[in-house]
Formats: C-alpha cells, sequence, structure tokens
C-alpha cells in the first residue's frame, strides 16, 4: 500500500538514494533539504523515473519551517506515514586535531591546531542541534500525523560512532549517541500509538563531508582512510546502495513487530576487536 514519506537531509548522497528506493516501491515521496533547489533536483529525477515526489525547503532546526513543509506536504501527498530523519553532520570546531592528546600539542601555536582544551562550544552545540535537535523537532512536527493510524514508523539515522567513539570526533560521536537513546526513549513512548521507531548505524560512507578527509586528490586513502579500511573485516567503504534493504524492511509491515532497534551497516566495524 503507497505511503506518504517524508526525507530529511535528501538532498545529500546517502537519504536521497533512499528516496528514490522508496519511491520505486510505489510510496509517495517528500524529499526536505535546507536547499530547494537539492530538494527539487532529487524530487524531479523521482518524477522522471516514474515516481511520485516533491521538494521541500525546510530547516530541520527550525519549529516554524517545519511546520510550513508539513502543510506543503498534507496539501500536495496527504498525511505522513513514515519520517527518516536523514538530516545531520559534524563540524570542524568540535573535532581536535589530533587523536591522542600529548603534552608539546598545547605549546602548539599553528594556527587551526586544536587540542581537546580548544574545542569550541559553539561548534560542539551546532553538532548536537543538527543531530539530535534536528531529529526531535521534525519528529514532534510530523509524528502528528501517524497517532492513531496503521503501518506507520520513524526512522532515524545513527552512527557506529554511537557504539564505539571514533578519535578527534567527540561531539559527532556524542550527538550520534544521544540520536541511538532518543529511539530507544522514542520507541517506548509511541509504542501505545502504533508507531515504530528504529535506526540505522552506517560505517564508513564516502560522501561530500568525509571525502577529503579519507582521501587524496588522486582518489589514493588518507592515513585515517586506510586506518578505517584495516578495521573493517569487509575491506571496504559502503556505497549508498547498502542501505537500501534495511531501510526497506524497517519502513514495510514485515517489521511490525520490531521497533527499538539500532542496526549497523558496518561492514563488521563494530564487531571487530582489531585482533
Amino acid at each position: 500500500m503507497s505511503k506518504v514519506i517524508v526525507l530529511t537531509g535528501a538532498g545529500g548522497v546517502l537519504c536521497s538514494t533512499l528516496a528514490k528506493a522508496l519511491a520505486k516501491q510505489g510510496h509517495k515521496i517528500a524529499v526536505l533539504d535546507l536547499k530547494l533547489d537539492a530538494a527539487e533536483k532529487v524530487a524531479n529525477e523521482i518524477n522522471a523515473d516514474g515516481g511520485t515526489a516533491i521538494g521541500v525547503a525546510a530547516n530541520v532546526l527550525e519549529k516554524a519551517s517545519l511546520e510550513t513543509a508539513k502543510a506543503e506536504i498534507n496539501s500536495k501527498l496527504g498525511s505522513c506515514d513514515i519520517l527518516v530523519n536523514g538530516a545531520g553532520g559534524n563540524h570542524p570546531l568540535g573535532t581536535t586535531s589530533n587523536p591522542y592528546l600529548i603534552e608539546e600539542d598545547l605549546k602548539n601555536t599553528t594556527e587551526g591546531f586544536k587540542t581537546f582544551f580548544d574545542l569550541d562550544p559553539k561548534g560542539i552545540e551546532f553538532v548536537f542541534n543538527l543531530n539530535f535537535i534536528g531529529t526531535l523537532l521534525p519528529t514532534q512536527i510530523f509524528a502528528k500525523d501517524m497517532v492513531g493510524k496503521k503501518g506507520c514508523s520513524i526512522l532515524n539515522i545513527s552512527s557506529m560512532n554511537a557504539f564505539t567513539p571514533l578519535t578527534k570526533i567527540p561531539a559527532y560521536s556524542g550527538a550520534k549517541a544521544a540520536v541511538s537513546n532518543f529511539t530507544q526513549w522514542l520507541a517506548v513512548h509511541f509504542s501505545k500509538v502504533g508507531i515504530r521507531v528504529n535506526a540505522l548505524a552506517p560505517g564508513f560512507f564516502l560522501t561530500d563531508q568525509n571525502r577529503t578527509l579519507l582521501t587524496n586528490q588522486d582518489g589514493s586513502l588518507t592515513q585515517r582512510g586506510q586506518q578505517i579500511i584495516d578495521q573493517t573485516p569487509m575491506g571496504r567503504y559502503g556505497v549508498p546502495e547498502d542501505l537500501i534493504s534495511t531501510t526497506l524492511y524497517l519502513c514495510d509491515d514485515a517489521s511490525a513487530f520490531v521497533t527499538g532497534v539500532v542496526i549497523p551497516i558496518d561492514g563488521g566495524f563494530a564487531a571487530y576487536s582489531g585482533v
């Protein structure tokens, strides 16, 4: 049965892939992104492929913006059945320059060099807001459509960072851990009104946000990029299509008794001890 599915952050590589896969199942897709042109580009591609989609501008950190988006979606597609909270990301101001602190770092005056003690609270706040508040607010707005209906669910995007934090990115790791915890909390809270809540925990996928961190200009891996591959038993980065089957399962009535789970899709990274 066709459902109305809202995806935030869907102008990006990962969630646009999910939007197109869900559209192929016959669902009506609302592609939300901070940038209207990015949202409309994905929606146009879905429509050109025979699907049904609209592109909508929305800021996941502003309730008024989300309310406006919801009104447009309700008018053009109907009430929301499934919400995919895909908006998220990291920020350099919440990232340390080195994985470990050594005493000499405290004397490093290189421009842009940051130890733990130099982390900018505003940068950390931005990362927490984008990932956690950016999941909470859309849920507040769109889950109202789901109460009392059948077959409704919410899919959050956590990270394998939520299980074991990576070095250098404490803000992002902590924010994604909050998303995982919130997923479990929501699953219990919404259990009596028929809304299931689950999450994906992607491992390492090459995106526009991390490409320069993990690969060199010639396409070879950086030191950190190689370290990640060495710690990934399947020996590769994920591709957006790796997220599709789990997404379709969690959004389908086939998973009607599944709620409160966070599923790693990481090539075995979280399971590997390094030995």
